[in-house]
């Protein structure tokens, strides 16, 4: 292991130990509470970003091997904003249809009638939401690929070099209909178990364990060759 290696898991520790002291974590909770869409930002562009050095760090070797890291975090912090956003919306219309006869509902007040509406949350969620969002975060990160992480490149490339770049086939077969029905699913319906102040939170730690899936994957696939998929 590289010193970097060290600082990088040193990293990780302390957020865990920020979350655990109860001192912290009040502050934690209280400020999530009053500025939910900054912390969104904050978390998720954290959180997303550590996944995707670790990502590249296992692809070649080292952790800011792909250009433009500021602009994917920037990219990920206004995710952020719609994970808040979504969580809010999918929490509470699901809850509303069944109260008023458009979903079934379990009448069970203990951890199987949660359990149940956390899945079915995490099912329409993922079902309506994540493809949306996956696509819009391909689309983004391929300009910053071909922009070389410069934002003024940005503006010069047009839509139709992205479509054309991005490997839709292999997108769609394993991104959206393998990891939404075997990962994402599952992994939300325990995202919404918890206290709404960590959902998002919990987003952004799911963004690291899907990173690491995409990327060993990829390794599979590649023989470790290609670049990093993100």
């Amino acid at each position: 292991m590289k010193k970097q290696d060290f600082l990088f898991i040193l990293i990780f520790v302390l957020i865990i130990c920020f979350l655990a002291i109860p001192v912290t974590r009040n502050l934690f909770e209280k400020a999530t509470d009053n500025y939910p869409y900054i912390l969104g930002f904050i978390k998720t562009s954290i959180l997303a970003t550590w996944g995707e050095l670790l990502a590249s760090r296992i692809i070649t070797k080292k952790y800011f091997s792909r250009p433009g890291i500021l602009l994917r975090f920037i990219v990920w912090g206004i995710l952020g904003f719609a994970f808040v956003l979504m969580f809010k919306i999918f929490s509470n219309g699901v809850y509303e249809a069944m109260n008023v006869g458009l979903l079934p509902m379990v009448h069970n007040t203990g951890f199987l009638g949660s359990l149940y509406l956390a899945f079915m949350t995490s099912l329409f969620m993922n079902l309506v939401f994540a493809p949306t969002f996956m696509i819009l975060h391909r689309i983004t990160d391929t300009y910053i690929d071909l922009s070389h992480g410069v934002f003024k490149n940005i503006k010069r490339i047009k839509i139709e070099e992205i479509i054309d770049t991005i490997d839709w086939k292999k997108f769609f077969s394993f991104v959206i209909f393998k990891t939404i029905p075997f990962f994402w699913i599952p992994a939300h319906t325990i995202t919404f178990l918890l206290p709404e102040n960590y959902r998002v939170l919990m987003a952004g730690f799911l963004s690291i364990a899907l990173g690491l899936i995409l990327t060993i994957s990829k390794m599979k696939n590649s023989g470790g060759k290609d670049e990093v998929i993100s």
